[in-house]
């Protein structure tokens, strides 16, 4: 059993973690609503590419960005470089593997920590950096051009990518999107304007390409950015339940101080009552 000096020793080394973890807890909040404002989604340049869809039959364009050439698929798993989100991380490169099995295929993993995962399941695999947020655009364009490259160079179908959502600040789930082949959604079905009617300087395969180019680097950044607002909430939520299990601790150190202490008063009285009765019999 412990002395009290040791108790005491841990009690304080519990106060001090404690106040490191709420502070901790704090800068997550911070960087959580700083990164909520600069979330963009782009749906405004969606929605214009899908315009685009109206006045041409992707069909027709017979472009590998539209139309599978293949069944093989790339999987892009996002992971994030920073600590006490180990099973955040496992997790977003355990889906990106199950979705390989199904489809053979290449995996891409951003961020070191999904890199060691990664290397643990001996799958082969292409590593990019981890997202910084000074560098996330450039990031961004830099696994656009990546993707597309070797997306139309090695014939792939398909094209996904997974990546912690942030449904709320307590909750992430791991959710897969299906990037490629685009897909555009054409509400207006009885379209006044029609291919025929339609002048192309460029050939409609070449447009198709270029604004699915342009896309998938705007998707690129809003799911680099969608993920590190997820890292910041799951490290908030880490660090509470650390918190909690630090007081639970705690509770059980006081109350383990009590009964030493208890313990000292109460044999220091018996020896003090036994020298008393010895001292008076003499």
């Amino acid at each position: 059993m412990k002395t009290i000096s040791e108790i005491k020793k841990d009690l304080e080394f519990n106060r001090g973690l404690s106040s490191l973890i709420e502070a901790l807890k704090n800068i997550a909040v911070s960087q959580y609503r700083s990164m909520e404002r600069k979330i963009k989604t782009f749906g405004n340049f969606l929605s214009s590419i899908e315009s685009f869809f109206e006045l041409v039959n992707p069909e027709s364009c017979a472009h590998p960005f539209v139309i599978p050439k293949s069944k093989t698929q790339m999987v892009v798993a996002i992971t994030s470089d920073s600590g006490l989100l180990g099973g955040l991380n496992m997790e977003v490169v355990g889906t990106a593997l199950r979705q390989l099995q199904e489809i053979p295929g290449r995996l891409i993993v951003i961020g070191e920590r999904g890199k060691a995962y990664a290397q643990e399941s001996g799958v082969p695999f292409t590593a990019f950096g981890g997202i910084k947020d000074e560098e996330r655009y450039g990031q961004a364009v830099q696994l656009r051009n990546y993707l597309t490259e070797k997306f139309l160079s090695e014939s792939f179908g398909y094209l996904k990518i997974v990546y912690p959502h942030p449904v709320s600040f307590t909750v992430q789930r791991v959710q897969i999107v299906s990037v490629l082949p685009f897909i555009a959604k054409i509400a207006n079905e009885n379209k006044k304007v029609t291919a025929a009617d339609t002048l192309f300087e460029s050939s409609p395969a070449d447009i198709v390409e270029y604004l699915v180019y342009l896309w998938l680097g705007q998707k690129a950044y809003e799911l680099f950015g969608l993920s590190r607002l997820a890292e910041f909430a799951a490290r908030y939520v880490h660090l509470e339940e650390s918190l909690h299990k630090l007081k639970e601790m705690d509770t059980k150190l006081k109350l383990q101080y009590f009964r030493v202490r208890h313990e000292i008063i109460d044999r220091n009285m018996r020896e003090l009552f036994s020298a008393r009765l010895l001292y008076a019999n003499q």
